[in-house]
């Protein structure tokens, strides 16, 4: 990102993470792991020192998927069923294991058959129904919202923190324009009442059988190269690349993160 940024023209270096502990007279582009990118927000916030990058508040509600899925729910959005590790007893398998917190799909994983293992049984994960259909990622920045991108996996196959990153899944813009009216109009949502306060990525998956568009997992701190899923779906919602960098590094949007 920094090279990046340099290229277009913006001044740019790189600062190592060491707990903030004075303030900066640079505007900070925060581009952490995501551990400690929430450290790191919540230091800021607490020193009042300006940055550019999620509000730790966001990232909070975000990183708990059972907190966010429930505030999709309410605000109506389809989610698939979800519950307690703990209380997961009496689910029906498939289902998908989760860390409750955190993001990026890491530690995610299909279980086929019961029972759950006595290692997962605890309020540190989260189990869903399996839902076998496609997934649809898109982007959002500052208000602005990509075009969905259809994740060209073979269905029942999960995104997981691998085919996002180590070997990125291969990806192409939604084609069904009623389909990508609905995944941004609940991203708009979605959005909102998760109360994304710079970039995002909100992933859902389309039910085959059923036709129903689930939420599944909002990231408010993506990888926002140019090789992302987060840029590639702004591009095909005829945001620049350009565009988007100069929204990254708005300093007018650190404002509220004073």
């Amino acid at each position: 990102m920094a090279a990046e940024l340099t290229e277009a023209g913006f001044s740019a270096r790189l600062r190592r993470f060491d707990g903030v502990t004075s303030s900066s007279e640079d505007l900070l582009l925060l581009r952490l792991s995501d551990p400690v990118m929430l450290e790191a927000a919540r230091a800021l916030t607490k020193a009042s020192i300006r940055y550019l990058g999620p509000g730790a508040a966001a990232m909070e509600r975000c990183y708990d998927k059972l907190e966010a899925t429930r505030i999709a729910r309410a605000s109506g959005i389809d989610c698939p069923e979800t519950r307690l590790a703990s209380d997961a007893l009496g689910a029906a398998f498939p289902v998908v294991l989760k860390p409750r917190c955190g993001s990026d799909s890491i530690g995610v994983r299909v279980l086929r058959r019961a029972p759950l293992a006595e290692r997962f049984r605890s309020e540190k994960h989260i189990v869903q129904r399996f839902v076998r259909g496609a997934e649809i990622t898109v982007a959002l920045l500052h208000g602005r919202i990509g075009r969905p991108l259809r994740i060209l996996l073979p269905e029942g196959t999960p995104y997981s923190f691998a085919r996002k990153y180590l070997v990125p899944a291969r990806r192409r813009a939604l084609e069904d324009e009623q389909l990508a009216a609905q995944v941004r109009g609940y991203a708009e949502r979605i959005a909102r009442a998760l109360g994304v306060d710079w970039a995002g990525r909100i992933d859902f998956i389309r039910e085959s059988d059923s036709g129903r568009l689930m939420f599944l997992e909002c990231d408010v701190a993506p990888l926002v190269g140019a090789a992302s899923a987060f840029a590639a779906s702004l591009v095909a919602g005829g945001i620049s690349r350009r565009e988007q960098l100069r929204l990254l590094v708005d300093a007018a949007t650190a404002c509220a993160r004073c």
